[in-house]
């Protein structure tokens, strides 16, 4: 993986897509932080390793029937009874 500032990846833009499509991963930097990356289009995001418990949590809330307000401190207050 190579790393380039956003100037740089400016002037050389072609040529990293070239690289992209070649299977190589560039990382953009700005002032020495990673801003962005460039990868090839057919690479797959990493996932979040909490994906699946999120996906739970929120097809659990959708079965849920609330009606009226609900204050959040309330319920807090409640769980710690």
């Amino acid at each position: 993986m190579d790393r380039v500032g956003v100037f740089e990846a400016k002037a050389r833009l072609s040529e990293l897509v070239g690289r992209a499509e070649r299977g190589r991963e560039t990382t953009i930097t700005r002032n020495g932080k990673v801003v962005a990356r460039l990868v090839p289009a057919g690479k797959t995001p990493r996932k979040n390793p909490n994906a699946a418990v999120i996906d739970q949590i929120t097809a659990f809330g959708k079965t849920l029937k609330v009606k009226g307000r609900v204050n959040v401190r309330d319920l807090i207050e409640d769980g710690r009874e």
